[in-house]
């Protein structure tokens, strides 16, 4: 075994130890923010694992273009959809968790509360 081979099968199998993590977390975090944010973030570093770890394992140039390509529309495109996914939650009235003491979507939404950054808000006069 070579050492691009022992790095390829590290990455690949750390990828998946992320996307099992991912999925834990999915059936044990308490509300819908929570486990897209553990998804969104276990699951895309597990996929980039994966993704260099082939690149290792499977050196030829067009083979490596690909794989790149894919880490980085991965690494573009994860953020976005998982905060699409929070805010479609939010929209839809899904519950916080107990434990969530805070909600500035909520005065950012609805104006009440400090603004942005606990500053005060602005009354328009």
């Amino acid at each position: 075994m070579t050492a691009p081979d022992l790095i390829g099968y590290i990455l690949a199998g750390l990828g998946t130890a992320l996307m099992a993590v991912a999925a834990l977390g999915l059936v044990r975090l308490p509300d819908v923010y929570n486990r897209a944010n553990a998804v969104a973030k276990a699951a895309a570093l597990g996929v980039v694992c994966v993704l260099l770890g082939v690149v290792f394992l499977v050196p030829a140039p067009f083979t490596a273009l690909l794989l790149l390509l894919g880490v980085l529309l991965q690494l573009i495109t994860t953020p976005f959809g998982a905060y699409a996914a929070g805010r479609a939650a939010y929209r839809s009235s899904a519950p916080l968790a107990r434990a969530t003491h805070r909600d500035d979507l909520h005065t950012d939404l609805h104006g009440e509360g400090p603004g942005p950054g606990g500053a005060p808000r602005d009354s328009g006069c």
